[in-house]
């Protein structure tokens, strides 16, 4: 079996089109097609059911999905334990990052590169999800993702380490009515707007399932990844929103009303993960070990 077919396969399945999944591979549609027909005529399988443009999954397609992702991680780890063979000491750290972990990380990267100078740092941003994602499928080796009680399933295929705890405060403009309170129940906040965050954030669902057991669905009056920019819409008005007490110090006092969640409490916990029984490159047992030397 092709690999590189094999990777187109699952690439046109992610995307769920061959024109986006040849912009990702950067070739050709016509190569993308041509792959994928070299590839069922190998297995003498038919493994998508094509109407016009549109593609379904057969029974056969499904086996090749699951069983390819694994395929294509493990030819991932093997390049990287032969590069280590070859390299030693060279390579490079593929690191994925949320917008919100830039801050907590930043000391951390510059003292890995001051201590190996040699290793490229590939940092790759994105929501918890997307990198929980590529972390099981091999692109990254390890990355930031939110430790919460709905996410503990995916908990099992990693193994992690703490980077920062912090509260979650509520943040609203300087002159909202809680202002001067020492805390806030989330039920208050029935029927303010919300701010959310970008698809892809966990902490959309941490705060959405807070919300329905407090006994109410958020209204959402806006959307951003960035913090900044959110906080910036709180000030204008816009809405509410929920944010890590170690973000909301950092904001102007005066214009921002910030006040403790107490009930229920939550916790916003970044945490360090990869993939559970996975192989890791040199560049990251580098990694972990400053991080955890830090910590101690």
């Amino acid at each position: 079996m092709d690999i590189r077919a094999l990777r187109y396969f699952v690439a046109v399945v992610d995307q769920q089109s061959f024109s986006r999944a040849a912009e990702q591979l950067h070739v050709t549609q016509p190569t993308v097609s041509k792959m994928i027909q070299q590839l069922e005529l190998s297995l003498d399988l038919t493994l998508l059911e094509r109407v016009g443009k549109r593609f379904t999954l057969t029974d056969a397609g499904n086996v090749v999905l699951q069983r390819g992702r694994a395929l294509l991680a493990m030819h991932e780890e093997m390049g990287v334990e032969l590069e280590d063979l070859q390299q030693l000491r060279r390579g490079d750290l593929r690191l994925g990052v949320t917008q919100q972990s830039h801050a907590p990380l930043a000391p951390l990267l510059a003292a890995y590169h001051k201590r190996h100078p040699q290793i490229e740092l590939k940092l790759f941003e994105g929501g918890s999800q997307g990198i929980e994602a590529d972390l099981r499928s091999g692109v990254l080796e390890m990355g930031t993702m939110l430790d919460h009680p709905s996410n503990q399933a995916a908990w099992q295929e990693f193994d992690s380490f703490p980077l920062l705890t912090s509260p979650m405060c509520l943040l609203a403009p300087g002159d909202s009515a809680w202002r001067g309170k020492r805390g806030v129940r989330l039920r208050e906040l029935a029927d303010s707007a919300f701010i959310f965050y970008g698809e892809g954030f966990a902490l959309n669902d941490i705060i959405a399932d807070a919300c329905l057991r407090a006994g109410f669905t958020p209204r959402i009056s806006g959307r951003s990844g960035q913090w900044d920019f959110v906080a910036s819409l709180v000030r204008l008005g816009v809405g509410i929103t929920l944010l890590p007490k170690v973000f909301c110090d950092t904001l102007e006092k005066g214009q921002f009303t910030v006040v403790k969640l107490e009930e229920p409490a939550l916790d916003w916990k970044l945490m360090l993960a990869w993939r559970r029984g996975g192989h890791l490159s040199f560049a990251a047992r580098a990694w972990l070990d400053l991080v955890r030397s830090k910590a101690a």
